[in-house]
């Protein structure tokens, strides 16, 4: 019961407007001022400042840049966090999952699993085409970087698990008194999110198949294991091994990683294995190892009314 988790603090409708308000203008306003304020800094002018992911991190160099990327979500993730303890008056661990207490163990499952099985598929396509990656280490821009994605990047994924699985399923669900609309709208919206990355630009809208359907698995596992600790440890572990392993001139994430990728980007029938085959497969997994079941329930069941969760549960998580 992961969306009722909500009945336990405050949820009208007023309250999410001006929640929303708050994590917008931290996130997309005052979480940006110091990269603006460092891109302002390093310019001749105003009108020579440039937007495009490349530029700005030739300008400011690539751990510099990455860091100030993260600060964004910095800021982000603190408004969220005064939206949902001050606004909604819901404690953080009801906000992250339904059972007594943060399961640590999941989430490090989840991330373990999902570095392990992503940096193998790297290591592979290496193994398969050297041709396309340049080995790129340096000690010292690589330590710095190393870093820097231990202290941010779980800041980073956690703020878009929260956000999206978390504040945006909550209200839907809420309002909707359904679950599969707040699956398909936060799942969807969390592929689209990532609409204006560079990888767009460059590959095209059919990536968005990966970024949408990786949306729709993440909302799977929260629903199914009604709390958010298998998204933000699979997420974690994404953008980490990503920073880590493998830039390109191209991508959101470039950084002083261990392997550049000089490969002409082409979008393939490989965008398809991740969601259609490599998922599935995970799914099974968590499934397995969690004895999940009652799936058409907790996908596209009902949302109860706050009467009927505190009637229910008597106010307290049934979960253990």
């Amino acid at each position: 019961m992961y969306i009722e988790q909500a009945y336990k603090g405050l949820t009208e409708r007023w309250r999410y407007f001006v929640g929303f308000l708050i994590i917008i203008i931290g996130w997309q306003f005052l979480g940006g001022i110091p990269l603006i304020a460092a891109m302002i800094l390093k310019a001749e002018s105003i009108n020579s400042i440039s937007t495009d992911y490349g530029d700005m991190a030739d300008t400011l160099g690539l751990n510099f840049f990455f860091l100030l990327v993260l600060l964004t979500f910095f800021a982000a993730m603190v408004s969220l966090w005064v939206a949902v303890k001050f606004i909604h008056r819901l404690s953080f661990k009801d906000f992250t999952t339904s059972r007594r207490r943060i399961d640590w163990k999941r989430i490090t499952f989840s991330f373990v699993l999902w570095g392990v099985v992503s940096s193998a598929l790297v290591f592979l396509d290496i193994y398969l085409s050297p041709e396309n990656y340049q080995f790129s280490f340096e000690a010292g821009p690589f330590l710095v970087l190393l870093l820097i994605s231990i202290i941010f990047i779980p800041i980073q994924t956690s703020f878009e698990e929260y956000f999206t699985r978390g504040y945006l399923m909550q209200s839907i669900g809420i309002a909707s008194k359904n679950k599969w609309l707040p699956f398909v709208v936060s799942s969807s919206l969390f592929g689209l999110l990532h609409i204006l990355n560079p990888e767009v630009d460059k590959l095209g809208y059919g990536i968005l198949i990966y970024y949408i359907g990786t949306g729709f698995f993440l909302g799977i596992l929260t629903l199914m294991d009604e709390g958010l600790e298998l998204p933000l440890g699979f997420h974690a572990a994404n953008n980490f091994f990503t920073a880590l392993l493998v830039t390109a001139d191209w991508t959101a994430f470039r950084t002083h990683s261990i392997y550049r990728d000089v490969s002409e980007p082409v979008l393939g029938w490989d965008v398809l294995i991740p969601v259609f085959v490599i998922y599935p497969i995970l799914l099974f997994i968590f499934s397995k190892k969690y004895g999940w079941k009652n799936w058409k329930e907790k996908l596209f069941g009902r949302v109860m009314s706050r009467e009927e969760y505190m009637v229910l549960n008597d106010g307290k998580s049934d979960l253990a």
